[in-house]
């Protein structure tokens, strides 16, 4: 089983930047992918980017693209989101998960493995 924990968030005007950071442990050699989701109060958890663990291949939902980037680090077994641009429809809180069993990477059903999750705010 692998473990997460998010890391990084916090309170930014708009117009800000953050980066999370997710670290992994435990069973890190059978990730496939390690993607972010966020869920703003009353609504659905909702992708947001992945990122293949070994070939590093991106992939972002229409609302990131341009303004996140996804990256991982191998060597400390961490990746990472940069938000830059961040709007008051970002606020949420804000998951890592791990897909150890191949597929996809965009559904929640495709992890594996959740973060207990970090807070972003991003105040007008």
């Amino acid at each position: 089983q692998v473990q997460l924990v998010e890391s990084g968030g916090g309170l930014v005007q708009a117009g800000g930047s953050l980066r999370l950071s997710c670290a992994a442990s435990g069973r890190t050699f059978s990730i496939y992918t390690m993607g972010w989701f966020r869920q703003a109060p009353g609504k659905e958890r909702e992708f947001v980017a992945a990122i293949s663990w070994v070939g590093g291949y991106t992939f972002s939902a229409d609302s990131a693209k341009d303004r996140f980037t996804i990256s991982r680090d191998i060597a400390k077994n961490t990746a990472y989101l940069q938000m830059n641009s961040l709007k008051p429809e970002d606020t949420a809180v804000y998951y890592c998960g791990a897909v150890t069993r191949g597929g996809g990477y965009s559904r929640t059903t495709d992890y594996d493995s959740w973060g207990q999750g970090t807070q972003v705010t991003v105040s007008s």
